[in-house]
């Protein structure tokens, strides 16, 4: 048994007309898990509360705080707020008319990082799924990419100071590269970052190159591994076998923490890689698996897709694979003959050399 974190608030996590990010998102998914995996018996649905100023102290400052609060408060109601937005948000967190709470809901998500530490901590469970999760661009005092609070930053965070982890792993697979949460431990070794995302030279928010691998104690702790363009199944397959399974065994986390929903999928319309439905399971299957390290602890986190045809079966693909069942898992959209191979095999490889080869002074396994 699994836990799922979710509550409707989260609902209103949602810029708004036109936006690329709304909350109906979550009028879809919800009742498509329902139909497809059994409450009670594969999992459980458990509701956190939203986190107060004390929480998201541990990864905000308190202007970037107190701006936030007033600010979508403001456009939640219509009204103006005082204060320069750009200094806190990029343009893509504006909201647009008929927005949602969101700075409520993006409390809600950060306090469901913390129940979800705290259940596996405590032994109550060992995998715990929040819905709405993965907030990676989100740094200390500014927001972008649609990111308000960085809950994956949060969970690793708070597992240092409350439980006193030393060897976290997060591991990213978002098609955008997790900058904000590379910000966060780019100097600490206690954090194993690993982040698998789309070449940053083709999109938002163009980092993330393989020569980026931490600094000062935390060199060699942040790996990235930027995917050729439709990059699908078998390079993903590649990169976990040729570099994070060998350097995770060698880690030794203590827990993971995976962050990251549909965008990597071949329909998406923001990104550009070549994952399918199957694709998604073949992560979080390599996900459960590679959590034997730990005693099977994982925080997984669910937020992100733009294509509400795929997003719900891309999604239902993480879940079942963190949970370790199997079930039904179409391909809601036709994918391109042309895609049904990885044709990108040989560029994957010569990422990967070039990946072992920033990093072979840090770790034994790469050289």
């Amino acid at each position: 048994m699994i836990g799922i974190l979710y509550e409707e608030t989260i609902k209103e996590y949602d810029f708004g007309l036109g936006h690329s990010f709304r909350g109906d998102r979550y009028d879809i998914f919800p009742p498509f898990l329902k139909q497809h995996l059994a409450e009670g018996e594969v999992y459980q649905i458990l509701k956190a509360i939203p986190a107060n100023d004390d929480d998201l102290s541990l990864i905000c400052q308190k202007d970037y705080i107190d701006f936030n609060k007033g600010f979508y408060e403001a456009a939640n109601l219509g009204l103006s707020y005082p204060g320069n937005f750009l200094q806190f948000q990029s343009g893509d967190n504006k909201p647009n008319e008929k927005s949602g709470k969101i700075e409520i809901a993006a409390r809600l998500i950060i306090g469901q990082a913390k129940l979800a530490c705290d259940l596996i901590q405590e032994n109550k469970l060992q995998k715990v799924i929040s819905i709405g999760g993965g907030m990676h661009h989100a740094k200390p005092n500014s927001g972008e990419g649609f990111c308000i609070y960085n809950d994956v930053a949060f969970c690793a965070k708070y597992l240092q100071q409350k439980y006193n982890l030393d060897r976290i792993l997060i591991l990213d697979t978002d098609a955008h590269a997790g900058n904000g949460t590379a910000e966060y431990f780019y100097e600490d070794p206690k954090v194993l970052f690993v982040d698998l995302h789309q070449d940053p030279r083709t999109v938002y928010p163009g980092t993330g190159y393989s020569f980026d691998t931490g600094a000062g104690d935390g060199k060699g702790y942040t790996i990235n591994i930027p995917l050729p363009v439709y990059a699908g199944k078998e390079s993903y397959r590649l990169a976990f076998e040729e570099i994070i399974m060998p350097v995770v065994k060698e880690y030794k986390p203590q827990i993971i923490i995976r962050n990251g929903g549909s965008d990597p999928h071949v329909s998406d319309g923001l990104t550009a890689l070549g994952l399918n439905v199957s694709g998604f399971k073949m992560i979080a299957d390599t996900v459960r698996e590679m959590s034997q390290i730990c005693d099977g602890k994982v925080i997984d986190l669910i937020g992100s897709g733009y294509n509400k045809n795929v997003l719900p079966y891309s999604w239902l693909a993480l879940v079942s694979g963190v949970a370790g069942v199997d079930t039904a898992l179409e391909e809601p959209e036709a994918i391109p003959p042309w895609l049904n191979v990885d044709r990108f095999l040989m560029e994957i490889n010569i990422v990967i050399n070039d990946v072992k080869k920033n990093l072979r002074d840090q770790w034994h396994c790469l050289r």
